[in-house]
């Protein structure tokens, strides 16, 4: 079953990208440094307009929640043909609530314009793997790897470009900034052609059972869940735990950015090895080294914490793509953005309850606890996903 799952390996040269998956893949670094953007601004936004830290986690928390619905509900219509027009929806909805970001004042409107900007990212980021996917099947794991790797430096870039807007313009310019900038990008979504559009139009749509019947989909699904437990975990105590260990503001700051850089160069080789190996496989490798790490942090000193952070973080670079990759191969043709959908409204709801969670027992029982537990949790789901990935008896070829 395992390796019935890989894709034959090619010997033609690799393809150079086209205008139209730069473009791609530029669409999803500009949207992840929106996201990125606004979640820097935070602290400003409750100091300006006296919000209360629970007050401006609503916000922060209004933007995951329809991001997480608009994966859900909405991916479905980049199946039935509506890929590029949900593309350019979804960026004009991000652009509004950007907009009403350079007005808001009471906090309902700032809720407003976040659950907006939620909105329309959770429009976008399928649609742009459909077609992603649906365009170059035979380097479909590579291609998605470069696009994990745009995410990636999108949303490292955000919080850099929004605090220097915002220190020498004001508190707004960041907001007016990406309104124009997103403007812009739904002109040039155009350039990418409806062609994937047609095509997906032409897919002969059958009745499938429910995705989240097909064992590859939950065996997907709960790589998803041992990954993104600890991108939650990360998110949420990692600066916690090295300013407990007496780390400084700069060390804190300089192991955020360089955790980034591995997903930036090892993303794509992560994808093409997914797709010639077969995805499990890279996740079970990947997501074993992540969870040993994560369990290390709740033992080691600052400085050894430092070093595996690095480790790790070149495990999450393959663990991500080929996450996305056994989506690929375990959706049917005409499912593809429903799908990847439900694999991002779930790393999304895992992140954030992983968040919430571990705070709550790191602060009640230190650090071993929590860590030591997330890393047992995310051997358990690994060990699910396997044994679900070996119950498929059969997987749809995403080379065609």
């Amino acid at each position: 079953m395992e390796d019935g799952t890989t894709s034959p390996e090619t010997t033609e040269p690799a393809h150079p990208l086209t205008r139209a998956m730069v473009l791609l893949f530029l669409l999803t670094a500009l949207m992840s440094l929106g996201y990125g953007s606004v979640f820097t601004l935070l602290a400003d936004i409750r100091d300006k307009y006296g919000f209360t830290d629970s007050q401006v986690g609503l916000i922060a928390f209004a933007g995951l929640f329809t991001g997480v619905l608009g994966q859900l509900f909405l991916a479905r219509f980049s199946d039935r043909g509506y890929a590029v027009v949900m593309m350019r929806v979804g960026i004009a909805t991000a652009a509004f609530g950007m907009l009403w970001m350079t007005f808001a004042t009471p906090l309902w409107q700032w809720i407003a314009a976040r659950l907006l900007l939620g909105l329309g990212s959770g429009m976008v980021g399928p649609a742009i793997r459909r077609v992603i996917i649906a365009r170059d099947p035979q380097r479909v794991g590579a291609n998605l790897g470069r696009q994990t790797a745009f995410d990636v430096a999108g949303f490292v870039l955000g919080p850099a470009l929004a605090a220097g807007l915002a220190q020498v313009f004001g508190l707004r310019a960041p907001f007016i900034f990406l309104t124009a900038a997103y403007v812009v990008a739904i002109f040039f979504v155009g350039r990418i052609t409806t062609a994937a559009d047609a095509a997906a139009s032409e897919t002969t749509r059958t009745k499938h059972p429910s995705l989240l019947r097909l064992p590859a989909m939950q065996s997907a699904l709960f790589a998803a869940i041992a990954f993104y437990l600890t991108i939650g975990m990360f998110e949420a105590l990692w600066s916690i735990l090295l300013r407990d260990l007496d780390a400084e503001t700069w060390l804190i700051g300089v192991t955020l950015s360089v955790f980034t850089i591995p997903m930036i160069i090892f993303s794509p080789k992560g994808g093409a090895l997914a797709q010639r190996i077969g995805p499990i496989r890279v996740v079970t490798i990947s997501v074993t080294v992540a969870a040993i790490a994560t369990c290390l942090y709740g033992f080691l000193p600052l400085w050894f914490l430092i070093v595996i952070s690095g480790v790790h973080a070149i495990a999450d670079a393959y663990t991500m793509p080929a996450n996305q990759v056994a989506v690929a191969v375990s959706t049917p043709p005409d499912q593809l953005a429903a799908g990847q959908g439900l694999l991002g409204a779930t790393g999304l709801a895992v992140a954030a309850a992983s968040a919430l969670i571990g705070s709550a027992i790191y602060d009640a029982y230190g650090r071993a606890t929590i860590f030591t537990g997330t890393a047992v949790l995310m051997m358990v789901c690994l060990g699910i996903a396997r044994w679900r990935w070996n119950a498929q008896p059969a997987l749809h070829d995403i080379t065609g």
